[in-house]
This record gives C-alpha cells, structure tokens and sequence, in this order.
C-alpha cells in the first residue's frame, strides 16, 4: 500500500470539515472526493460523511478503517463519553428486557461490537461464557483488563461470523453496532450461522422515517427503517420476540430514537 501523505489528507479533511460547516455542500463533497484520492482505505470515514449530507452513494457499511481508527482514538474517554455525556443504556435495557421476558440463562454468548465490555458486563451473571469481538485492539485491550469476557477477539464483525468454526452460540448481541452497518444481511445471515435453533440475536439500532430502507443520518451514524429490520429478519430465519422503541443515546441535547430487538433463530 502506498504511504499517505499525511499533511496533505489533514488538510484536505480539515478543509472539507470547515466548508461543511460553512454550508457550503457542493465545495464540501470536493473536498472529501479528494480526501478519498488521498485516503482509499478512509480513515476519516469521508464516504459517510459525504451520504450523511446527502451526496454520493450510500455505502453499504461504514469503512473499517474509519470505524477502527475512531474507536483507538476514542477508547480511553469511550465509557465517559457514551455513558456520562450521551446517556447510553442500550445494555441495562437488553438485561431489563431479558428480565422481564424471563429469557436465560445462557450457555454461550458472543458479543459483537464489544467495545469496553458495557454489554459483557450488564449480562455477566446471566451467561456462563462469553466471547467478545471488536474491531479496534485499544477497546480489546480495556475490556480484557476488565476480566468479564473468557475471550476476545479484535475482527471485522461480519468476518469474524463468516469465518467463525467455534460451537455455536445461545445468545448474540449487537448493542451499536447497527448504526456502522447499512446493508443488514452479512449482520443477520452471520448471525444467524452462528446461533443454536432457538438461540437468541438481540440488538439496538436508530431509526429515522421509512422513507428508505437505510440512509447515512446527520451525525455520520447509519439509520435503519423498522419495515427492513423485520424484512431482514424474516429472511435470514429468524422471528421477532421482542421489539421495543427506545432512545438509544442523546445526541446535540436530542434523542435518537431507536429499537431494541430480540429475535430468535427458528428451528
């Protein structure tokens, strides 16, 4: 791969985020075309941020190298800023809901997105073993410290459940990991190959109208319809048991509001 120059993808990005906000759109999606000449891999996520204000295609998922890149950077303040400052929950609400449904204990469960472990650690009690997976090494470096996973893994989710071998698992969970993800079938179908008959998919994503089946919303975060979720679904075998409204984090002092769904694999 050819080395980057960084001096210039900074200030090709730095220039692109400031005519951005200038609201000059047309001079804005130029200036992170050529962000993506300089960058292919798009550390900076420039595809995204060109669907989020409207332009170019809708890429099917946000880059890995973006999203990879985001969390190393983010992941030492990750928990204060998700939690303290947005106001994110989605794990106590899973256990709440698994609760209230009366569904668990569980044998094996995977945890895709994992992140620093909030998931792992809001449903510790209810499984025997639980493998994590994240795409960035420094939030895997945090959740291990935290001693609440048997292992972890650093992957590309719908890699990782393309090229899984383990023993299936009872319980797979996607706690934020919907809004880096357009397209829903690698997701779905993955998970769907990895779960026992009757095992359990349990995921939040954010929703904005049904005007399309997915679209790139205004914070770079992708927004899913809630007819494509259950279309999705439905298609990859599974069957919806629990879908509730929720705000998945506040965002500018605004909800997003959201879904919470628990779905089962049919047998």
């Amino acid at each position: 791969m050819a080395k980057i120059d960084e001096e210039k993808l900074a200030e090709a990005y730095n220039r692109a985020l400031a005519l951005e906000k200038a609201g000059d759109i047309d001079a804005a999606v130029k200036a992170y075309e050529e962000v993506l000449a300089i960058d292919p891999e798009d550390h900076g996520g420039a595809a995204v941020r060109m669907a989020s204000l409207g332009r170019g295609e809708t890429p099917p998922k946000a880059p890995d190298a973006y999203v990879e890149t985001l969390f190393d950077q983010h992941a030492e303040s990750f928990e204060d800023i998700l939690v303290e400052q947005l106001g994110y929950a989605v794990p106590v609400m899973v256990r709440q809901r698994l609760q209230a449904l009366e569904l668990g204990p569980f044998k094996r469960m995977l945890d895709l997105g994992c992140g620093t472990g909030l998931t792992g650690g809001a449903l510790r009690d209810m499984v025997e073993d639980i493998t994590g997976i994240d795409l960035s090494e420094n939030m895997v470096e945090i959740a291990h410290e935290k001693d609440l996973y048997e292992t972890l893994y650093v992957a590309e989710v719908e890699d990782f459940l393309e090229d899984n071998d383990d023993e299936p698992f009872d319980l797979i969970t996607a706690t934020d990991v919907l809004p880096y993800l357009g397209a829903l079938e690698p997701l779905f179908f993955g998970a769907a190959e990895n779960l026992l008959p009757g095992g359990l998919f349990v995921f939040s994503s954010e929703t904005m109208g049904e005007d399309t089946p997915y679209k790139v919303g205004p914070h770079q975060r992708f927004v899913h319809a809630e007819s494509y979720v259950r279309e999705r679904l439905t298609a990859t075998g599974f069957e919806i048991v629990d879908l509730s409204s929720i705000n998945v984090r506040m965002q500018d002092g605004e909800p997003s509001p959201g879904h919470l769904v628990i779905a089962r694999l049919k047998d």
